[in-house]
């Protein structure tokens, strides 16, 4: 049998659907997965002493902060950098031993029996890494298959809640709550006694988790830079030096518009910052010019094509190509070996290289999409909505939803929205929508039949517009004419799917595979309790949804 040099199944494109096991299609080299499973476990062993501390009235913030940093570190496409990677090993063991000797003293409980509450950190990356390979995800033979495919399941939640909650926590929401959460999940991976009852509760827990860290995110972005509001975007560019900004993080964002005003920079947004431009806080900064690119799978190409500099925010980095490694930097948790990394928001060397790039030669013209549809926008205008629907002007609503990946099969995402009737409208948020975000579907009555909600990191806004018409209808959700048709690639989805599954809402179409870690058992569960389906082909489903 060949030797593996590692087992990560955590994304979408997982080879042959099973895992990657050589090399992550991501780019993440088997050296970095391991050290990534030794992150994991030396916080599951960080977990261990926050919970007992948190019994005995000690709850340290630099312990929280550092449980959402690390666990968003081991997210895909987040960081590859093996001595980042070295520097959270080592600061978790120090944060352990330190709020071990807070707990002694307040007389907690420290007499852990669980080798993760005393590991000791190898003296070298390289022995780090054979750590690693001991403490992988499948490094356990004796485990209920099952059961470990619930665990992951609640591990790779919790990663994205830790993603939302580290975003939230930079605009200034916090919520212990949510620490405490991920701190009991990760203690709860060591136990033997739980059984698969116990999972699943634990699973569904971290979707109501992820709700109110989705609402703590949401109260972070409006308050510091306001609701929405419906905007177009130039597709199109202005002659002059340029910065480019990919990601989700908005406080960058911001933190270079001011740094740039008045320098003759125009900056663009790429990917998921897309929707930065519906908030009043950022748009009201001229030089915030358009949108270049799509989604993130695309960065190889488009960025290699765009003229001047590049900031790459959480998340998500691929393998920067020759053609462009020296115009790229990483800010916050993102990480690349070789990549020049701003750690403080100052964008200066950022800046002066685009200085010295030619930028663009000329304004070109291009096509305009809306963006800003979020929860406000959308329920200011729920009267004309509603009475569309009971005048039947809008038979149905599709929320098409999530992240996108490079692996085929995505095209039905396209096809679908294509595909919907004149007489129905399409929600959309996340990097998916880029498979069809310029695609002109027309109105209903003024109401675009597109509607672009915003980032992943405002699935909160779907939420509340969906409970809003639920509760003007006077039905529950699963009884409005809405179909949820999402795709996933990462964690922060799998995040998102388990707070619909805390919310009860039924008949979700998930695709276009479904995860790797879902064991038959696990997947019956979840098809008899939630009617969750895969996606099959559009003209089917729309049928099945529309008759």
């Amino acid at each position: 049998m060949e030797e593996k040099n590692m087992f990560c199944y955590q994304c979408e494109q997982a080879v042959q659907g099973k895992g990657c096991t050589k090399r992550g299609v991501c780019g993440k080299d088997p050296d970095v997965a391991a050290l990534q499973d030794l992150t994991v476990y030396a916080l599951k062993g960080l977990a261990l002493y926050a919970q007992e501390g948190r019994k005995a009235k000690v709850i340290d913030g630099a312990v929280n902060t550092f449980t959402c940093e690390a666990l968003f570190s081991v997210v895909t496409n987040v960081d590859f950098d093996p001595q980042r990677f070295d520097g959270l090993i080592r600061r978790c063991v120090e944060l352990r031993e330190s709020l071990k000797g807070k707990v002694i003293k307040a007389g907690g409980k420290v007499d852990f029996t669980e080798p993760a509450a005393a590991f000791s950190p190898a003296a070298t990356v390289e022995g780090l890494i054979a750590q690693g390979k001991k403490v992988g995800m499948k490094s356990d033979p004796d485990i209920n298959s099952d059961i470990l495919s619930l665990q992951h399941i609640l591990l790779f939640g919790m990663e994205g809640v830790a993603a939302y909650a580290h975003h939230a926590r930079i605009l200034g929401q916090e919520d212990d709550a949510v620490y405490a959460f991920l701190q009991e999940g990760l203690a709860s991976t060591l136990r033997k006694d739980l059984g698969l009852n116990d999972w699943i509760g634990l699973v569904l827990k971290c979707g109501e988790v992820n709700l109110r860290t989705m609402e703590l995110l949401d109260a972070g972005n409006t308050g510091a830079y306001g609701h929405p509001v419906p905007t177009n975007v130039p597709l199109g560019a202005k002659k002059g030096k340029a910065i480019l900004v990919s990601g989700h993080d908005l406080k960058d964002l911001e933190e270079l518009l001011k740094q740039t005003e008045g320098k003759g920079i125009y900056v663009y947004t790429h990917g998921e910052m897309l929707p930065a431009h519906g908030y009043p806080g950022l748009k009201k900064y001229s030089h915030l010019y358009g949108h270049y690119g799509t989604a993130w799978q695309n960065q190889g190409k488009e960025f290699a094509e765009f003229p001047g500099a590049i900031l790459m925010t959480t998340n998500c980095i691929q393998r920067p190509r020759d053609a462009y490694r020296d115009n790229i930097f990483t800010a916050g948790l993102v990480g690349w070996p070789g990549v020049n990394h701003i750690a403080t928001r100052d964008f200066t060397p950022l800046i002066e290289k685009a200085s010295a790039l030619p930028g663009f030669p000329e304004d070109t013209n291009g096509r305009q999409v809306m963006v800003g549809f979020a929860r406000n926008a959308v329920l200011g205008v729920a009267d004309k909505i509603i009475e569309a629907v009971k005048s039947k002007a809008i038979r149905h609503f599709f929320l098409v939803a999530g992240c996108d990946g490079a692996k085929p099969g995505r095209n039905y995402y396209t096809e679908f929205v294509e595909k919907t009737p004149a007489d129905t409208v399409v929600l959309t948020l996340a990097c998916g929508k880029f498979r069809f975000f310029d695609k002109e579907l027309g109105n209903i009555g003024g109401i675009p039949r597109l509607l672009d909600i915003g980032q992943c990191n405002d699935a909160y806004s779907a939420v509340q517009i969906a409970v809003a018409l639920a509760k003007a209808f006077n039905v529950g959700v699963n009884e409005l004419p809405l179909s949820m048709i999402l795709s996933w690639y990462e964690q922060k989805a799998v995040a998102i799917l388990l707070t619909l599954l805390h919310l009860g809402i039924k008949d979700i179409r998930l695709g276009p595979t479904l995860p790797a870690f879902i064991t038959p058992n696990v997947l019956d569960v979840l098809v008899k309790t939630f009617d969750i389906k895969p996606s099959t082909t559009v003209d089917a489903d729309l049928k099945a949804i529309l008759g």
